[in-house]
């Protein structure tokens, strides 16, 4: 078996290569005009693709450190064949070590047993004292630690592809979005309790939470830690009104960035208590960054007129469980459609070409007068055929060019 170095380095090589392609550069401005609602064909993103099933996943590095870096190798080479809209970026990014993750208390996880099953989560706040247990985060990275990560594989690859570091704080995507962390603190059913039983004191914690979210947030842009990596918006995150994704650029404030948030634990919520108890402490932290998207697996058909509350709002999720005509007559033309179609339908459990026509016909002919895009997500299972995802990318782009002309 090759060295560990030899391994990362070919790979490494392969991978410039892609992001050499001219096809990179298109595939750039087609998001930043669809992001910027511009008018452009509906654009694919295939975000998951059951990777621990496919053979190209077997790693050669034993390092944990490095095997990570060869998976994002290994995981993008195989992305590449897939044929969609993906951007591949000429660099590696090197997660800066932060000092302060988590909130004070740890909940257990309870496994399944199973390879990939399911876990429940044991949460620590179970009597309404608990909250005093919380810790208010700060942020602060440890910089020996970080030092010491990115001279180990600068050392391997710096001669090869830029290393990035991405020193941004550490509350912020699902440990950020305050839906995730309550539903891991306080426990799902809990807290939809409490919006009845005890609402002073989800109050209380929703506005501990966002407080300190906020508090790492402006400490990350006082140290000069946010970068121009840590774009999110759980696609290609480009927009003509804001900077490009790139490396080691530091030093820039939230207003030149994508915001993300979801509420997939409010799913079952009514718009009226997810505004209550959630989103009013969401806004103060999505308001700072120039463009936000919303949502990711909840269904947020009848939350469309709550969620126009945010005022740099711009991309919308519509999961598989909402109603995707609903939708798309809510949000118009006023925000990106980001349409994500059930994977067990698509692609997880057996290969069906004309369900999958079907299914995409219908909802992407209801969402013709939107800006769109179709994006595969959370697919846990292609049972281990690595051809399925690149026939669905075939199947969605001929839908494409049937409903919208293209």
């Amino acid at each position: 078996m090759k060295p560990c170095t030899t391994i990362l380095r070919d790979l490494a090589r392969r991978y410039l290569e892609i992001c050499a392609s001219p096809v990179q550069e298109e595939r750039r401005g087609l998001w930043r005009r669809h992001n910027s609602l511009k008018p452009t064909r509906p654009l694919v993103h295939v975000r998951a693709f059951a990777w621990e099933e496919l053979p190209d996943s077997q790693c050669g590095c034993t390092d944990p450190f490095l095997r990570r870096f060869e998976d994002f190798f290994r995981r993008n080479l195989f992305r590449n064949t897939l044929g969609d809209d993906s951007i591949f970026e000429p660099w590696v990014t090197v997660q800066a070590v932060r000092k302060c993750t988590g909130w004070g208390v740890l909940g257990k996880r309870i496994t399944s047993g199973e390879l990939r099953g399911s876990f429940k989560i044991d949460h620590p706040l179970k009597q309404l004292a608990d909250i005093d247990k919380l810790r208010t985060p700060w942020h602060e990275i440890d910089e020996e630690k970080t030092c010491e990560n990115v001279a180990r594989l600068q050392d391997i690859l710096g001669d090869i592809i830029t290393v990035n570091v991405d020193r941004g704080p550490a509350y912020r995507v699902w440990n950020g979005d305050l839906s995730t962390n309550l539903g891991h603190l306080r426990g799902i059913e809990n807290f939809m309790v409490d919006m009845i039983d005890h609402p002073e004191w989800l109050h209380r914690l929703m506005r501990f939470m966002s407080d300190g979210v906020l508090k790492t947030h402006v400490e990350a842009e006082g140290a000069g830690d946010w970068g121009l990596g840590a774009h999110e918006n759980q696609s290609m995150p480009y927009a003509l009104e804001l900077d490009d994704p790139a490396p080691n650029v530091n030093g820039v404030e939230r207003r030149r960035l994508w915001g993300y948030m979801a509420a997939q634990e409010f799913t079952g919520v009514s718009p009226a208590m997810h505004e209550e108890f959630l989103l009013r402490y969401q806004l103060p932290i999505l308001k700072e960054f120039g463009l936000v998207a919303y949502g990711c697996c909840e269904d947020l058909t009848h939350k469309i007129d709550m969620l126009r509350q945010i005022p740099n709002l711009r991309r919308i999720a519509v999961a598989p469980c909402a109603n995707a005509a609903v939708c798309a007559e809510r949000i118009g033309r006023d925000y990106v459609l980001s349409y994500r179609p059930s994977p067990s339908d698509m692609v997880g459990y057996g290969w069906d070409e004309n369900r999958v026509r079907r299914i995409l016909r219908r909802d992407l002919t209801a969402c013709r007068e939107c800006h769109v895009d179709i994006t595969l997500k959370d697919v846990h299972t292609v049972q281990s055929d690595p051809e399925r995802i690149r026939k669905w990318v075939i199947v969605t782009r001929q839908v494409v060019d049937e409903v919208f002309g293209f």
